[in-house]
């Protein structure tokens, strides 16, 4: 699967599943980690466990896989690696303090997706 299709298909299963200020950022040319990372907000800690499990099924049911996950037992911020994208979901106050888009992203790299 290509890493644009799997940006698209993560996007898209957390604008349907209701999480909050959900922004695409096109990191190929910062890192050799990954070519997107997508983030997301949630309301509660069960909610950031929900959007990763939705996730995580969406992909998979696209061919996908989950090479690694860290934080779902805590559920302040959750990370899901699916090689070619990142996925990352905070609860509000988190995701204010570490306020990662500031490291990753630029006008030029960057994508808000509506819900």
């Amino acid at each position: 699967m290509e890493s644009n299709e799997m940006a698209k298909i993560l996007c898209d299963t957390l604008a349907g599943k209701k999480a909050e200020d959900i922004i695409k950022i096109n990191v190929t040319e910062k890192t050799v980690i990954a070519d997107y990372f997508i983030i997301a907000s949630a309301n509660s800690t069960t909610q950031v466990r929900a959007l990763c499990e939705y996730c995580e099924q969406a992909i998979e049911k696209a061919g996908g896989k989950v090479r690694s996950r860290e934080g779902l037992q805590e559920g302040r911020w959750a990370v899901v690696d699916f090689g070619d994208c990142i996925l990352h979901i905070f609860n509000d106050e988190t995701r204010l303090f570490y306020n990662i888009e500031r490291l990753w992203s630029n006008s030029a790299n960057t994508e808000k997706i509506e819900g």
